[in-house]
């Protein structure tokens, strides 16, 4: 797990956390807002493994952050004590990571079986509120870091409206969000905005193509993810560049019979990703993530891929001076933008991007695909 100043790109929010550690009064309740891989997460972690350290560590900033004096006393974690070795192992009893999935784990049985839309008041109140309130196993509090804070509901965010600005002494929350003002603005006044910005694409095709990612399918990457090095990595790292390719073939292919195809491949290529997803989950955070979790996540990998196609599309028909994102395929927009008028781009643009959310409820993902592929084909209004 990477220390806090192994993080790069990110100066602006690491000269804020050193800051605040100096401070009289540092806040407990903090919001890492940015897009998704530009290092919130990995932020956090390492923040939580400083605040835990038994051994915390100074050193002298000496220009490793602009806007701090060089005699700046950083702080650091020592990487070496059992807390920091438990917080890189993931399990440490006083870091908390707060996702929708531990529903799946709730104590009664009917939330269990409930749908995961959102992030909800049972979850919150059973994995944050109620181990808040309890004492800390070690002597250096707790750390509670909620992933997809853009999902907490109305109801969850009320209920941790008075942890959030009353925690228990020692208690740290981190709430980690794409979009701030997604958050109920009672939420937001109890937070610290920390900001995380996107990173150069240049910086990312470079990363990439040194972990061994060829050059075109990095550069492809690094703009399609506009600065996301984590979301970069892990498509690659999934294979999904030949797929895109080959998606991009099937959406320009004018044959009437690739209609069907295209349905029949779009199901068994989300089914493939979703059995991979399950497979990381269980390898890397040791524990399950439900079938339905994966089906979603593997739709929001390919729909929005889908959507990119078109935005192409629309750009090549509108004559608009933007960069194609699929400029090492222009050939699809182009075809696509000669086949369909600016509105029936539009449409299908607008149907793709709501097509993610109809597999919440409980609709058969065969039925998404297939109303996909006629959209796509036709520019035919969804029909489910």
């Amino acid at each position: 797990m990477p220390d806090l100043l192994d993080i790069v790109g990110q100066d602006a929010a690491l000269t804020h956390l050193q800051r605040a550690m100096h401070s009289a009064r540092s806040p407990h309740a903090w919001l890492f807002s940015g897009s998704i891989g530009v290092g919130r997460r990995t932020a956090a972690v390492a923040w939580a493994k400083v605040l835990l350290c038994e051994q915390p560590a100074t050193r002298p900033n000496a220009g490793r952050l602009p806007d701090l004096p060089g005699d700046f006393p950083l702080r650091l974690a020592c990487a070496r004590c059992p807390s920091c070795r438990a917080v890189d192992a993931g399990l440490h009893a006083d870091f908390h990571l707060i996702t929708k999935e531990l529903l799946q784990y709730h104590p009664d049985p009917k939330v269990r079986d409930r749908v995961m839309q959102d992030l909800g008041i049972d979850v919150i109140r059973e994995f944050l509120i109620a181990p808040a309130g309890r004492a800390p196993t070690g002597g250096k509090g707790k750390v509670f870091v909620v992933l997809e804070a853009d999902l907490l509901s109305e109801p969850a965010q009320n209920a941790l409206l008075k942890t959030l600005e009353e925690p228990p002494r020692g208690v740290t929350i981190i709430l980690i969000a794409s979009q701030a003002e997604s958050l109920l603005p009672t939420t937001l006044s109890r937070c610290r905005l920390v900001n995380f910005f996107p990173l150069p694409a240049d910086f990312v095709r470079q990363r990439l193509i040194a972990s061994g990612v060829e050059a075109e399918q990095a550069a492809f990457w690094a703009g399609y993810t506009a600065g996301s090095l984590g979301e970069a990595l892990r498509l690659a790292a999934r294979e999904m560049y030949p797929v895109k390719r080959e998606l991009l073939e099937r959406l320009a292919d004018p044959d009437p019979a690739a209609e069907a195809a295209l349905a029949d491949w779009l199901t068994k290529t989300a089914e493939a990703l979703a059995d991979r997803l399950v497979a990381e989950a269980k390898a890397d955070q040791s524990t399950e993530l439900s079938r339905q979790l994966a089906n979603r996540r593997a739709a929001a990998t390919v729909l929005p891929m889908m959507a990119s196609v078109f935005r192409d599309a629309l750009t090549v028909a509108t004559g608009a001076d933007r960069v194609l994102v699929h400029a090492d395929q222009p050939q699809a927009a182009t075809t696509l933008a000669g086949r369909f008028s600016v509105a029936q781009l539009a449409a299908v643009v607008e149907q793709l991007d709501s097509c993610e959310q109809l597999l919440w409820r409980n609709v058969n993902p065969r039925l998404i695909w297939d109303n996909v592929a006629v959209t796509v084909a036709s520019a035919a209004p969804l029909r489910l």
